[in-house]
């Protein structure tokens, strides 16, 4: 159950460590004032990924993820702090984003893997996180806006009562949403570049690969600076000083020919998931269907939605209600309903049997009682498939004669997805082409018989302008299924 909104993000995160009240920073040599240990900084690493993992999902490309780690593995023993026990992961998600969490946990998505066009940038973007790691940055300026753009519920939804019932927003994932003032990010820039070129790669590719965020940022029609460069450097000057660096770097380690690998990196991306995957569900026309599961049902107009590996959620812009749907434990609708009531302490007001589309189903209406008040509970619980799938709506019992046609309607209207077109739905890929002739990106792109009203998209993705020439044998990326 899985789907997120394709809005940039580009995040990172680290830590100081604690040591009688301060430590000495392994990248700058000098002294700070530090917050916590390295055994819990590393627990905390620990405690994250799974939360991180589950919440993404880990993208299923053994090749790819292999690729991440060797390379990161690499990285970090140059690094400053090379005996950190580091993982990298691939998760998946159509986001353009890379960030990591304290403990040497680097995660890249799908979404920004597809964007790169060589071994070099990505090696760049590589050395940044790590850098965040390494040089235990702990400034956090401000929450990042990817709450809201990859619309998560629990940050949507304003009653507090109600927030034990939403999603909730682990520390892990709390941790991944921070970002940085400009000196880190300038920091984990320079530590990019060297780390990069320390494994022999040109890390003046790094700063090109930030230019494509920025013309990605322009294209979803952001009116400001992109929210993935509102902490960093502008680009102006970060393409500046990122090249001048790398010239510093290559002549201090006699770096004559650094590796790009441009070819050989496109090759590995042949075929990645490009965008929303519908096969982990999609939402069209105001209806969820889910391919794998083969169900589908109605959400409600103008709800913001969210729908992850553990359940879809749903709420009001006001954010005074609830929806949720998940797989519950148990083997029949009742078992399950008893599970549920336990689970969340709840008091039952009614109850009774239903049959939804021709499936088994339990419908109970129930109460938790609190110190500010009451909130009722619309618990369906229905039987197909082998599975038991919980629909529950939530809101103030005040507000809950409003809102209990709209969970109803939802609940009602479950049903098994039997549309073949629907059930057969498959993602976009990106697949590599070789250019036959000597030709504009227009031209090859237009030989390839990509849409013309996607040109500018794929000028993005390929890191280039459609004007730019292209000679015979280049590689671009086009789209396919």
């Amino acid at each position: 159950m899985k789907s997120r909104s394709a809005i940039i993000v580009f995040l990172f995160s680290g830590i100081l460590l604690f040591t009688e009240g301060c430590a000495i920073n392994p990248v700058t040599g000098k002294k700070q004032v530090v917050l916590m240990s390295e055994a819990q900084e590393i627990s905390i690493g620990q405690q994250s990924d799974p939360e991180i993992s589950a919440f993404f999902g880990v993208y299923e490309d053994p090749e790819l993820q292999q690729f991440i780690t060797a390379k990161g593995l690499e990285m970090a023993a140059v690094s400053h702090r090379p005996k950190l026990d580091y993982h990298f992961k691939v998760v998946d998600s159509p986001v353009i984003n890379a960030f990591a969490v304290p403990g040497g946990y680097v995660y890249f998505t799908r979404g920004i893997m597809a964007h790169f066009n060589n071994e070099a940038e990505f090696a760049g973007v590589l050395g940044h996180e790590i850098g965040h790691v390494t040089a235990r940055h702990s400034v956090i300026q401000q929450r990042n806006q990817m709450i809201g753009q990859l619309g998560m519920i629990a940050g949507m939804v304003f009653v507090p009562e109600l927030a034990e019932f939403a999603e909730p927003l682990s520390q892990g994932m709390q941790i991944a949403l921070l970002s940085f003032g400009r000196d880190a990010e300038r920091q984990s820039d320079e530590l990019g570049v060297e780390y990069s070129s320390r494994i022999g790669y040109d890390a003046t590719e790094m700063a090109g690969f930030f230019n494509t965020l920025e013309r990605q940022g322009a294209k979803e029609g952001a009116s400001e600076i992109p929210e993935f460069l509102s902490t960093h450097p502008s680009p102006g000057e970060r393409n500046t000083t990122v090249a001048k660096l790398a010239e510093e770097w290559k002549a201090k380690l006699d770096l004559t020919n650094p590796s790009v690998n441009r070819d050989a990196y496109l090759k590995k991306i042949d075929g990645i998931v490009l965008g929303e995957d519908p096969r982990q569900g999609f939402l069209e026309n105001n209806v969820f269907y889910h391919p794998v599961l083969k169900i589908q049902f109605p959400t409600p107009q103008d709800w913001n939605f969210q729908n992850t590996p553990q359940q879809v959620q749903m709420a009001p812009k006001a954010g005074d209600a609830l929806m949720s749907l998940t797989l519950a434990p148990g083997k029949t609708p009742e078992e399950a309903t008893q599970a549920f009531l336990q689970q969340y302490k709840l008091e039952l007001v009614e109850s009774k049997n239903e049959t939804i589309n021709g499936l088994s189903a339990l419908l109970a209406i129930a109460d938790q009682k609190q110190e500010s008040g009451t909130i009722r509970v619309l618990s369906a619980m229905i039987q197909f498939d082998g599975n038991i799938y919980s629909i529950m709506g939530i809101s103030e019992l005040s507000k809950f004669t409003n809102y209990q046609p709209v969970f109803l309607s939802t609940i009602r209207n479950f049903k098994e997805l039997k549309e073949a077109e629907k059930l057969n739905r498959k993602p976009e890929v990106v697949r590599i082409q070789t250019i036959p002739q000597r030709m504009t990106l227009e031209a090859a792109l237009s030989n390839f018989k990509m849409p013309k009203a996607r040109f500018e998209e794929l000028a993005i993705l390929n890191g280039m302008l459609l004007t730019d020439q292209l000679e015979k044998g280049t590689l671009i990326k086009v789209i396919g299924k």
